[in-house]
């Protein structure tokens, strides 16, 4: 390994974590994380996010001294060494939980996710996850690279969020996944039920910052995200500072005249945390049902009817659904394109708001 830009040292403390050295390559990038993403090999399984937060995490040192500048000039011959936190082994064991599988082959999966169900195990949620389910469906089948807390996982939504997630079964399929992810070439559309309806004509939406429009009645919505300061659960807009964020939304119904909520297609060039429900919250179209980000906006009964009003304001998680997903099969080449229908819940609140 003497000779290897990428070399494993011992651990020098109790916690088993391990110690890549990376040397900085010959005519280098012009910042520090996308050198390193460069430098590190692709067993190592390390996306640039995840070099990102270890920069900002103190885990990466040159010369004994913490780096903490993603955009820090680099050098042809610096080495890095950038200390990689253990696995945290949860023992997660296969339970005999129904799947909806819509593909499947030796490389991936593709499951359609109820709402309800985690995508993989955390504090408060060590059982009945989808990282179970498919420890059961799949058996050992399932790549390595994402550890014993979530084997195959390349992306995921939220617990309450429904639909569309692909799993990797082979760390090649799981490093091609996650090239297209990190290139935002994977195509992810979803659907959602807001509090009123986007209008490019509305001046109260041409006003807020970080909205845009586009032809074909399309908003944008670019913005940065970052941990809320005050409550770690939460996502907040930013400008200053975060992660670079793009939403793009169409409206495809709506409800009342005025319109009191609308069901429309959200689309995403990123994918951070709560995303789209940060965004629309942002812009003044929050998701029905979204108790994190919605506030207490609630849809009048004298605009919709009594019924109608309790059915949207009682709704019992955020309406949104994972509709499509299309990436590039990364072994075969393959195109592939996934489509799932509303979940029962966002069809019948659908229904009910058609009849206003």
């Amino acid at each position: 390994m003497a000779n290897s830009p990428f070399a494993a040292d011992d651990a020098d403390d109790e916690t088993d974590a391990a110690n890549l050295r990376v040397v900085i390559g010959e005519d280098p990038p012009d910042r520090l994380d996308k050198a390193l993403a460069r430098q590190v090999p692709e067993d190592a399984a390390l996306s640039r996010s995840r070099l990102m937060k270890m920069i900002a995490d103190g885990d990466v040192t040159l010369e004994g001294v913490a780096v903490t500048n993603p955009k820090a000039r680099v050098a042809e011959g610096q080495e890095y060494l950038l200390r990689l936190a253990p696995a945290v082994d949860i023992d997660a064991q296969p339970e005999d939980i129904p799947l909806t599988v819509v593909w499947e082959d030796a490389d991936l999966i593709v499951v359609d996710k109820p709402v309800g169900m985690v995508v993989h195990p955390a504090p408060g949620s060590y059982t009945g996850t989808l990282v179970n389910a498919l420890l059961h469906h799949c058996g050992d089948t399932l790549s390595g690279v994402g550890g014993a807390k979530r084997p195959g996982i390349v992306h995921r939504i939220d617990k309450d969020t429904s639909g569309l997630l692909v799993v990797a079964k082979t760390d090649r399929a799981h490093h091609g996944l996650a090239a297209q992810f990190e290139a935002h070439s994977v195509t992810r559309h979803y659907i959602a039920l807001v509090h009123g309806a986007p209008n490019a004509a509305d001046p109260r939406l041409r006003g807020i910052r970080g909205v845009s429009f586009e032809p074909g009645g399309i908003v944008c919505i670019a913005t940065n995200l970052a941990r809320h300061k005050t409550d770690r659960q939460r996502q907040a807009v930013l400008f200053d500072s975060g992660r670079h964020a793009v939403t793009r939304v169409r409206v495809l119904e709506s409800y009342g005249t005025p319109p009191v909520a609308a069901l429309v297609e959200c689309w995403l060039e990123t994918g951070r945390t709560h995303q789209i429900r940060v965004h629309m919250s942002h812009a003044g179209h929050a998701l029905l049902g979204d108790q994190t980000y919605g506030g207490r906006r609630k849809v009048a009964p004298k605009a919709v009817g009594e019924a109608v009003a309790q059915a949207a304001n009682d709704f019992p998680r955020q309406a949104l659904h994972a509709a499509s997903l299309g990436f590039v099969h990364p072994v075969s080449g393959e195109e592939l394109l996934f489509t799932s229908p509303l979940p029962a819940d966002m069809a019948a609140l659908t229904a009910a708001l058609r009849g206003v």
